[in-house]
């Protein structure tokens, strides 16, 4: 009888050890079928916001098709697919307000959807800001469900719908057709579909200043994609096409104008409109805080945790270790909204395409149990609904 027991396999590598899996499992596609749940759940909230506008409306003596369609912005877009640029109302005080400060993609496509259906422009801009709003939930679930999974992509979807100012992606304004490029664009960036990102950048160019967030993340990614050995003629083409349309309007503007480069500078000054880092934000929040009645100081203090949480989710986003263009995505996007110079109420507004910012909220949710992070969710949704139509029937977003 052999008294020596045969030795003892060797332990297996530890995870981290592990040689990589020469065939990986390819990330999931955000197929129809796979998206079915965020889109449902986007669609939920949306009409929630809808049904609370319709009904304070009703009260109010207000119609919801007008407050969606045809007041504020959505009148210069409107007016641009009717007649094209060259509108401007002089205020009282010698400042010009140009429809030239509005970029053309919106207009043209609400003058794609009016020619063969007879709409009105304003409702043709309905037509296109819902469907460009699951569109972008679309988008933000890809690039979601890409990162942290399907679960988070649902919840990251379900809390852009519920954000204060999520009635916004309901009018006809370009907010969410901007964040429905903006977003397959970084997605196609993640996948390294460089010509595809670059291509939607380029036509996030041509609906948004902010189109300049986008056009840096394809930039910085490419680069880096470079320097790491991974780029190709595609990456190269891509970085091409991405400043393309942002670039085209503001040089037809300064041609139009005869102001050069200058010349969409000019316009946006005209309408108030700058970049001072913030100077005058944080004059109008402290001018608020100063208010000898209640109502100010509060409204000041609101201002400050607002702006305290938006930088504390920029943070965050830093620490969850997002890939460098979401950051850089983000991060444009926020500092163009809190550092510009005119139109404060619109700063919440402007923040509605940063949804990077909520990536860190949809992955913790994510961990919860179903039921605490519905009932979340759910609670986000009907404050969302009530404070949208208080502020459409009020003073609305400018």
């Amino acid at each position: 009888m052999n008294d020596h027991a045969p030795p003892a396999p060797p332990a297996p590598p530890h995870p981290a050890n592990r040689p990589p899996d020469p065939t990986p499992d390819p990330a999931p596609a955000p197929t129809p079928r796979r998206v079915a749940p965020a889109l449902a759940v986007f669609a939920a909230v949306r009409a929630l916001g809808l049904l609370a506008l319709w009904l304070w409306g009703s009260a109010a003596g207000s119609s919801a098709h007008t407050l969606l369609s045809a007041r504020w912005d959505s009148l210069w877009y409107a007016r641009v697919a009717g007649e094209g640029y060259g509108y401007e109302v002089v205020l009282a005080n010698g400042d010009v307000h140009s429809n030239l400060a509005f970029f053309p993609l919106l207009p043209w496509l609400e003058r794609a959807v009016s020619a063969p259906t007879g709409m009105a422009y304003g409702d043709a801009g309905l037509v296109v800001a819902w469907t460009a709003s699951l569109a972008a939930a679309w988008g933000i679930f890809a690039v979601v469900d890409l990162l942290y999974g399907r679960r988070a992509g649902v919840l990251a979807v379900a809390l852009w719908a519920a954000l204060p100012v999520g009635i916004v992606q309901s009018m006809a304004y370009s907010e969410a057709l901007f964040t429905a490029l903006a977003a397959w664009a970084l997605y196609g960036v993640l996948r390294g579909n460089w010509v595809w990102a670059g291509t939607l950048a380029a036509l996030a160019g041509l609906t948004r200043p902010v189109g300049a967030a986008v056009v840096a993340a394809v930039w910085v990614a490419a680069v880096l994609a470079r320097r790491g050995g991974g780029g190709t003629w595609r990456t190269a083409v891509g970085a091409a096409l991405a400043p393309l349309g942002a670039a085209a309007y503001v040089l037809w503007v300064g041609a139009h104008t005869g102001r050069g480069l200058f010349g969409y500078l000019d316009v946006q000054a005209g309408w108030g409109n700058g970049f001072d880092g913030g100077w005058a934000f944080a004059r109008f929040i402290g001018g608020r805080l100063g208010s000898a009645t209640p109502p100010g100081v509060l409204a000041g203090l609101g201002l400050l945790a607002g702006v305290a949480l938006v930088l504390w989710l920029c943070a965050a986003c830093v620490r969850q270790r997002q890939p460098v263009a979401l950051l850089v995505y983000g991060g444009i996007v926020v500092a163009l909204a809190l550092c510009a110079s005119g139109y404060f109420g619109s700063k919440p507004r402007l923040l509605l395409p940063a949804f990077p910012l909520l990536l860190p909220v949809a992955v913790a949710l994510a961990r919860r149990r179903t039921g605490r992070a519905a009932a979340a969710v759910g609670a986000l949704a009907l404050a969302s609904a009530v404070y949208g139509a208080w502020w459409l029937n009020g003073s609305g977003p400018p």
